[in-house]
C-alpha cells in the first residue's frame, strides 16, 4: 500500500511547509465523512446547500472521503494528506443515485471558485473531447483561469486515446496516473488534449481514509490528481511566505515544465504517449519555485528540465509581470473572500479550531443575488402531493363527453385548475429550467408573494401558446436572492431556492416578440456613413442572433456578477438596438459577446461592461467594431448607466 509520504520529494516539501491557511482549496467529488480519524478538527467546510452529498455510507461518499484524504489528512491520523494546513473547501455534487450532469459539475466548479477556492480539485469527469463540452462547463473553466484560479482534474480511468473533460479544457491542468517507480497505470487516459496540458502522479494504491474510519487501498486518476493539487497548494505556500503573495497559473506551468519526459527510447512514441507530457518531479518544482537552501532531502536536480509544451495560460503574463494582479494575504481572493492575514509560519499539527472557523468564513458575507434566464415549469415533491392535486383537479371531458381524470402534469389543465383556486399555485414547486433541466426553485416571499404567484401562473399560460401567437413566452426572467437553501424535487434531485419578494424583473417574453418590440419602435435612418441602412426586417433578425447567442451559446446561472449583467443585456435588448442598427448599417456582423469588469463605477456600485464585438464578413482585413454598454448589478434588479460607447479595434 502506497503512503504519501512515500511519493519522491513530498517529505523534503513537508519539512518546508505542510500548508498555509491562506490557500485555499477546494475539491468538487462526494460527500466527505469529517469524523474520520484522519480529517477530524481539519479546516474542512462542506458546502452542502446546492448538494446535500447523499447517502453519507455509499460509494460516492468513500470517493469523496478518499480524495479528500489524499487532499487534507492529518499527520497524526491514520492517513496523510499532501497539504493538512491549508483552508480546505468540499462541494459534495457526486451521488451514487444518478451519474453528474455537466452542467452540474459546472454549478459545483462555479460555487468554489465563489467560495474563494484558489485551487480546484475535480477527481471525475465525461469522456469527450473539449470541443464537444457543454458550454457552461468551458465558460466556468474560462472564468476561472482568467481570476487565476488553478483547476487541477483527473484524466480519467478508460485506458484509450481518448480526452475526458473537464480535464482536456484549455487552462485546467490534467493528471494522468502511474505506479511509484513512475510508469503509466494501464487505466490512465492519454488523449490528444489531457498530452498538451497533463502529467502524471502516483495513483497506485495508496493509501486513503474510507467513511467509518478506517483505510483502504485505491488507485486511479482519481487520487493522482489530488496529489498534484496539494502540492500546488504548498507551492503557493512557500510563495505566499516569500513575497506575500502567489501565481497558481504560473505555479501549474512549472509543474509541466519541470515534469520527467518519457523515459523510453526514441521510437517509442506510441508508448510515450501515455506519460502526457512527463511525470511529476516535485523537487525539481521546488527549486524552480524559490532560491531558498534547501534541506539535505531536496537537492538540486542533476537532469535540466524538460521542454515539456507550456501550460495554457493565454490570459496570464509571466511571473515577474507586473500586469498580473496576484492575490497576497489580506487581500481579496478570486471569489471574493478575503485572505485571512496572520498565517502560521508552518501548520505541523492539526488545524485548531480558529483556523476551522476561519475556512467557515471563506464564503462572501451578506446577501447573494440571481438573475437567472430560463423556462417556467413547476414540480410536485412528492407522490402524496402530486396525488392530492390529482384528486382535487376537476375531471376532463375528451370527445363524446367522456369524463376522464385529470392529468397534473399536463401544464393546460394545471394553468385552468390555478386560475380557478389561486392558492393551490403555493404547494407547487416551480422551477426556472435550463434546456429542461431544473436549476433553481422558485419561491415568492413578503407579502406580494400572491403577486408574484399570480405571474409565475401567467406566463405558464403563455408558455402553451402557439410559437406564433403574439403573446407566447419562451423566456423568463427571475432576479432574486438566494438564501443558501434547497428543495428535493420528485426525482431526488436538490436545487437552490431563490426567493423573490416583488414582480419587478420578473418579465416573460419570446425571441420574436421582444425583438419586434424593440424594433417596432425604432425609425430607420435614412442612410448612415456606409451608405446603407438595415430595414426592420434585418435589425429583427440580428436582435434576435443577439438574444440566442446568450440563451444558448452564453447560458448560465445568473449567480454570478458578470452573468447577471449579460442576462440583463438579453432581457433589456432596447439598450442593444442602436449599437445593432448601427453596426448592421455598416454591413458588419455580430461575432462575439464579452462580459469584464468596469474599471470605473459609482461608489459602492457592481459595474460590469458589456462588449459587442463586430466584424465584416466580406472584408477580413477591416477593422472590427467594439460597442459597450455599462450595466450596475448592485441591487437585485441590475440597470444601465450612461450611453453606448464604440470604437475601432484592429
Amino acid at each position: 500500500m502506497g503512503e504519501v509520504s512515500a511519493i519522491a520529494g513530498v517529505p523534503g516539501l513537508w519539512q518546508l511547509t505542510r500548508g498555509e491557511s491562506c490557500i485555499t482549496v477546494a475539491m468538487v467529488d462526494g460527500l466527505v465523512d469529517q469524523t474520520h480519524p484522519a480529517l477530524v478538527d481539519t479546516a474542512l467546510t462542506q458546502l452542502t446547500e446546492v448538494f446535500p452529498g447523499g447517502d453519507p455510507a455509499g460509494p460516492a461518499a468513500a470517493h469523496g472521503t478518499a480524495v479528500a484524504g489524499v487532499l487534507f489528512g492529518r499527520h497524526d491520523g491514520p492517513v496523510a494528506g499532501v497539504a493538512p494546513g491549508c483552508r480546505a473547501i468540499s462541494v459534495p455534487v457526486f451521488t451514487d443515485d444518478r451519474r453528474t450532469s455537466q452542467l452540474q459539475l459546472a454549478r459545483a466548479i462555479e460555487l468554489a471558485a465563489d467560495a474563494g477556492a484558489h485551487i480546484i480539485n475535480v477527481s471525475g469527469g465525461q469522456l469527450a473531447q473539449a470541443a464537444e463540452a457543454e458550454d457552461a462547463l468551458t465558460r466556468v473553466v474560462d472564468r476561472c483561469h482568467e481570476d487565476g484560479v488553478l483547476v487541477v482534474a483527473a484524466a480519467g480511468n478508460d485506458g484509450c486515446l481518448c480526452d475526458h473533460v473537464p480535464a482536456a479544457l484549455p487552462g485546467v491542468l490534467a493528471v494522468g496516473a502511474c505506479d511509484h517507480q513512475g510508469k503509466p497505470l494501464e487505466q490512465s487516459n492519454f488523449g490528444h488534449g489531457l498530452r498538451r496540458q497533463g502529467l502524471l502522479a502516483p495513483g497506485h494504491e495508496i493509501r486513503v481514509a474510507v467513511p467509518g474510519g478506517g483505510t483502504a487501498a485505491m488507485s486511479g486518476t482519481s487520487f493522482a490528481a489530488p496529489v498534484v493539487s496539494g502540492v500546488a497548494a504548498l507551492l503557493a505556500s512557500l510563495q505566499l511566505r516569500a513575497s506575500g503573495r502567489f501565481d497558481l497559473l504560473g505555479l501549474g506551468e512549472l509543474l509541466l515544465a519541470n515534469a520527467d519526459p518519457c523515459p523510453l527510447p526514441d521510437g517509442r512514441d506510441e508508448m510515450c504517449a501515455r506519460y502526457l507530457t512527463g511525470t511529476l518531479n516535485i523537487t525539481r518544482t521546488v527549486n524552480a519555485v524559490t532560491t531558498s537552501t534547501y534541506p539535505a532531502a531536496i537537492p538540486s536536480p542533476a537532469v535540466p528540465p524538460s521542454a515539456a509544451t507550456p501550460f495554457p495560460s493565454p490570459a496570464a503574463a509571466p511571473a515577474d509581470d507586473p500586469g498580473r494582479v496576484l492575490p497576497s494575504c489580506g487581500e481579496p481572493g478570486p471569489g471574493g473572500a478575503g485572505a485571512a492575514c496572520g498565517c502560521a509560519a508552518d501548520v505541523s499539527a492539526p488545524a485548531a479550531a480558529g483556523v476551522r472557523a476561519s475556512a467557515q468564513q471563506a464564503r462572501p458575507a451578506g446577501r447573494r443575488l440571481a438573475y437567472a434566464l430560463g423556462t417556467l415549469g413547476y414540480d410536485f415533491g412528492s407522490e402524496a402531493r402530486r396525488d392530492t392535486f390529482k384528486q382535487l383537479m376537476p375531471p376532463v371531458e375528451v370527445e363524446s363527453g367522456v369524463s376522464v381524470p385529470a392529468n397534473p402534469y399536463d401544464p393546460r389543465q394545471m394553468v385552468d385548475y390555478l386560475q380557478a383556486n389561486p392558492s393551490e399555485a403555493t404547494p407547487l414547486i416551480w422551477t426556472l429550467n435550463l434546456d429542461l433541466t431544473p436549476v433553481y426553485a422558485i419561491e415568492p416571499v413578503g407579502g406580494y408573494g400572491p403577486g408574484v404567484y399570480e405571474r409565475l401562473v401567467q406566463f405558464l399560460d403563455l408558455q402553451q401558446r402557439a410559437e406564433d401567437d403574439t403573446e407566447f413566452v419562451d423566456r423568463v426572467s427571475v432576479p432574486g436572492t438566494l438564501p443558501g437553501r434547497t428543495v428535493r424535487l420528485f426525482n431526488g434531485q436538490h436545487i437552490p431556492v431563490v426567493e423573490i419578494n416583488l414582480t419587478r424583473g420578473l418579465y416573460g417574453w419570446s425571441v420574436a416578440s421582444l425583438a419586434h418590440a424593440v424594433t417596432s419602435g425604432w425609425d430607420v435612418p435614412q442612410q448612415n456613413q456606409a451608405g446603407t441602412a438595415p430595414d426592420r426586417d434585418r435589425l429583427a433578425a440580428a436582435v434576435s442572433d443577439f438574444l440566442q447567442r446568450i440563451y444558448y451559446d452564453l447560458r448560465n446561472f445568473g449567480a454570478t456578477s458578470r452573468d447577471r449583467a449579460l442576462n440583463f443585456a438579453a432581457t433589456n435588448a432596447v439598450q442593444a438596438r442602436q449599437t445593432l442598427a448601427e453596426a448592421l448599417g455598416r454591413g458588419m456582423a455580430l461575432q462575439n459577446i464579452d462580459v469584464e469588469k468596469s474599471p470605473y463605477g459609482r461608489p459602492d456600485s457592481d459595474c460590469w461592461d458589456v462588449k459587442l464585438r463586430f466584424f465584416d464578413p466580406d472584408n477580413s482585413r477591416r477593422a472590427k467594431r467594439v460597442y459597450r454598454f455599462t450595466i450596475d448589478v448592485k441591487d437585485v434588479l441590475p440597470v444601465t448607466l450612461g450611453p453606448v460607447r464604440t470604437w475601432p479595434e484592429a
